[in-house]
């Protein structure tokens, strides 16, 4: 990774609805809040962050996989965040879940029990995110055998 800082701009289109620019001829994302605050049309800041944090454990856990040469495609990640209030009121999120589905059967995979012992410490934004958000990890293979 560069050391260059990331840069997101947002620009308000109406009520709770922004643009979100990534730059880099990356395509605008529009975000919004769900009703009654929002239109909805667009994922919210809670499912952005869900995003963020299945994207980076799936391409932790594909990069450590593709090490050793292993071909664990398609991953698939599911992301659940608990929104409710806190001790002082306000409305946070409280936990997440994240599973990870391989798209093999753990079987096929060589250096597997190493990977699962390690790939989310590489993960940037689950492990940042993690320090204020509990995080649970799942990790099933595709005969929906629990591996982790």
């Amino acid at each position: 990774m560069s050391d260059k800082p990331i840069i997101v701009e947002l620009t308000q289109q109406q009520d709770y609805r922004f643009d979100i620019n990534f730059g880099n001829g990356i395509p605008v994302l529009t975000g919004d809040e769900p009703a009654p605050l929002g239109s909805g049309q667009g994922p919210s800041p809670v499912q952005l962050l869900c995003a963020a944090v299945g994207n980076c454990l799936s391409d932790s856990l594909l990069f450590a996989l593709r090490k050793f040469k292993q071909a664990p495609d398609p991953i698939r990640c599911s992301v659940y965040a608990t929104v409710g209030r806190n001790t002082d009121g306000r409305m946070r999120v409280l936990q997440m879940t994240a599973v990870l589905t391989l798209g093999v059967p753990a079987a096929q995979l060589q250096h597997l029990d190493r990977v699962l012992a390690q790939f989310e410490q590489f993960c940037t934004v689950t492990q940042s995110v993690g320090q204020g958000i509990p995080i649970e990890l799942q990790v099933f293979d595709v005969t929906g055998a629990r591996l982790k």
